[in-house]
């Protein structure tokens, strides 16, 4: 991992809230002449501090209404139900999210749909139906408070 100074962590803060801006106007905001803010952007990139920029696109515009947590615990852990169930994860575009948690349960999926019928339909006909999870636990969000991809810096 490269040390990074307080320009940086002022470049990485600029581009969380705009990965769009330009490099004219982040050296503007982060006090630096065009060159070494390219320079420096660069260098991030490749130590991999900034791995991608994106579109934060609005899910309810969308029609994804419905999101919910799905806390699985897995059958067993033999090598070949988790690579299922990562296979699983890496198939389906309703899971946004998929961690390996600690607890009574062995990972928390963010899933998201159009409404609670099509949640629903999701969980039992395609997760549950693969046949390596003992049990799961759905809560479903009813209001999302806060919702960032910024990490603190």
């Amino acid at each position: 991992m490269i040390e990074i100074d307080h320009y940086d962590r002022s470049i990485l803060r600029v581009l969380q809230a705009d990965g769009k801006v330009s490099n004219q106007e982040l050296a503007e905001q982060v006090n630096l002449s065009n060159s070494p803010c390219w320079r420096r952007v660069k260098k991030l990139e490749e130590a991999g501090m900034i791995d991608g920029y994106v579109a934060m696109l609005n899910p309810k515009n969308l029609g994804l209404k419905a999101m919910a947590y799905v806390h699985i615990a897995l059958l067993d852990h033999r090598e070949q139900t988790i690579a299922a169930l990562d296979h699983f994860v890496e198939t389906q575009e309703q899971i946004i999210e998929c961690s390996s948690i600690t607890g009574s349960n062995d990972y928390v999926l963010k899933v998201i749909e159009t409404d609670t019928e099509s949640l629903d339909k999701f969980i039992m006909q395609n997760l549950l139906r693969q046949g390596i999870v003992r049990s799961s636990t759905t809560n479903l969000v009813l209001r999302q408070k806060k919702y960032t991809t910024a990490l603190p810096l």
